[in-house]
Parts: structure tokens; sequence; C-alpha cells
């Protein structure tokens, strides 16, 4: 099992600027490549203060590649409901010439009503756009002189300039939350996937619909998992979690907002449990992000052992893309945090 960060801003203007924010991230990864942490990951979202310091997800990442030599850049995810294929393709190669071919791509199919209202986008058209959007990616970046008729973009002999560093083009993740059809899409398409426990339906419980979806659909290779999870160490584990609370359900607190315009019903048959995912997001605690896996927090013999269930709970995870700064949290708590763990908690999984 290894371990990244991911950035997820959640705060407002009058609480930390965009300057402040950016200039702490980068801090962060800069610690990276003396502890080891395996890759910088950060989300696509626009128009509200949870995600919204991260509208592009591309520029981030082209800044966090300059402090990080090792480390790998992830798009936690980009959002081809958003984007037209021929610009992401061409800016993710940009991206993975930048990072020297660190780069993964994530994708997801976006939720939030505002986002489709603003694009003027259909939330009933978000798989289609979801899938079209991913395909369309792919055959750029593997092609030159490529076609496609789809039915929201369409291209003829056209090849993606710069062609990707990493041959024949970066991996794909995809993301998912909790339904079955978004973890079986995932293993047919052959793509890795990106999920987060402790919201919606239980992902470690669906991980076995995404391992069968690809073998049944003979993909090459070894399917791969990446769950995104909230991490704060501290000498004392009192003291962790009193210091995270606040934070970790600050975050959620932020997602409800976001999320506000459906308490009741759905905004699309694309989203039918859009009211139960948000009632179940507005009770999450640190109590229960840690039962569920999906915070990981205590002094560090703590989190070894929280750790330990997780991974055999999995059935074996890959990657764990660790939110070192939830809602706030000063910089010197989240630095000394990465340390401790990068010092005390990654050795063990590297040694055992």
């Amino acid at each position: 099992m290894r371990f990244g960060i991911q950035f997820f801003p959640d705060q407002r203007e009058d609480e930390k600027s965009p300057v402040q924010y950016y200039d702490e991230a980068m801090h962060l990864v800069g610690l990276c490549d003396e502890y080891g942490y395996s890759h910088v990951r950060t989300v696509e979202h626009y128009f509200h203060h949870w995600g919204g310091y991260s509208s592009n997800p591309i520029i981030f990442l082209t800044a966090a590649c300059q402090h990080t030599k090792t480390a790998r850049m992830v798009t936690g995810a980009v959002l081809p409901a958003f984007n037209s294929p021929l610009k992401l393709a061409s800016d993710l190669c940009m991206l993975d010439a930048f990072s020297n071919g660190r780069l993964d791509v994530g994708f997801a199919r976006a939720f939030l009503p505002q986002e489709f209202r603003h694009f003027e986008v259909d939330m009933d058209e978000s798989v289609e756009r979801f899938e079209e959007g991913i395909k369309q990616v792919q055959l750029l970046m593997e092609g030159e002189n490529v076609t496609s008729k789809g039915k929201f973009h369409s291209f003829e002999n056209v090849t993606t300039m710069p062609r990707p560093t990493q041959l024949p083009r970066p991996n794909f993740y995809v993301a998912a939350v909790g339904t079955l059809a978004s973890f079986e899409r995932a293993g047919k398409m052959g793509h890795w996937i990106m999920a987060i426990p402790g919201v919606g339906s239980d992902p470690i419980a669906l991980l076995e619909t995404y391992r069968d979806a690809w073998t049944k659909a003979k993909h090459p290779g070894k399917p791969k998992m990446m769950m995104a999870v909230f991490m704060f160490c501290h000498e004392d584990g009192d003291e962790a979690r009193r210091i995270a609370k606040p934070h970790i359900e600050g975050h959620f607190a932020q997602i409800v907002d976001a999320m506000m315009e459906y308490t009741d019903g759905s905004p699309s048959n694309a989203y039918k449990n859009y009211d139960v995912l948000r009632k179940k997001i507005a009770t999450q605690t640190l109590e229960s992000q840690i039962e569920s896996g999906a915070a990981f927090v205590g002094n560090p013999s703590e989190i070894i052992k929280q750790l330990k269930v997780f991974n055999k709970a999995c059935g074996g995870c890959d990657e764990l893309s660790l939110q070192v700064n939830p809602f706030g949290l000063k910089l010197n708590a989240a630095e000394a945090s990465m340390r401790l763990f990068g010092t005390e908690v990654m050795p063990y999984f590297k040694n055992n």
C-alpha cells in the first residue's frame, strides 16, 4: 500500500485567500520527495467554495510537479461533461510533459446541479458525456490523424499536440462513489478506479464488483484501486482527534451546502439517490469517518492499526490519497502531520 496526498479546497475566501491556499499546498507538495509520498492529486469543481479553488486540476498539478521530482500527478478528477475532448487531451499531454511522464488521469461524471446549469449541460446526459469523453480522450492520446463521430463532440483526421510523454498514454482512473453501475462500468472499461469510502453505499463492498467486471472483460494486468481519505497524525492520539474533528466535519458541512438545491428528491434520473446521499453526508462525523475507513486519525501506532484493518477489508488497497489540509487546517499542523506519518507510518507498510 502506497500513500499520496490530495488537495480538496473547501474554505471561503474571507477565511483563506487563493494565494495563501496555493502557497500552502505547494509547500506541502515539497515534502513528497523527502518522505516518499507517491502522488499529488486534486479535483475539478466550480462556482462554490467547496472545491472552487481547483476549477482546473491541470493548472494546479503543473505547478505541483515543479515541487517534487518523484510523486505522480493525478487528476482526481477531470470532468468530460464540461470539457472538449480536443482541449482536454492537449492540456493533459502538456501536463504529462511538464511532469516528465508522471501523469495519471482520473475522470469523473460530476454531480453538482449548479455546475451543469451554469455550463448549460443536461444532467440526464452525464453518463453518456462521461463515457464518450473518456473514449475520445483515449483515442486522441493513443493515435494520430484520428476521427470520432460522437453524440456531443466530433472531430476528423486530427492529431493532438503535444503527443503524450508516456506511451501509448498515461494511465486512466475512473471515479466511483457508491453505485453498482459505476464500479461495474470502471471494470468493463479496463481503467483503474478511485473511490471514496464513507459516503453513499459502501465502496469497499463494491470493489468485488469492479474486480469481477475487469476479469470478465478479460483486460490484461491487474486492476488498481485508489481510495480518497482523510489523515491527521499526532504524537498524542486524543490530541489528533481533537484537532482533526472540526476540520473533517467542516469539510462535510461544505459538501452539504454545495448540494443544497435538492434537499428532497433528485435533480435527474441519472442521480436517483441524490437526496439520500446528501442526507448521509450531513450525518458524517469524525467518528463515523474513522469507523468506515474514510479517515485515519490518531497517533502513529493507532493509524497503523486502522490501516491494517482497512487494507484487509478492501482485499488489498493499492494507494491511499490522503487529504492532509481539510477545511482550513493550519499549515504547521498539516506539515507536522505529514512529517510524522512519513516517518512513523509509511515505513511500516513499505517493510511489511
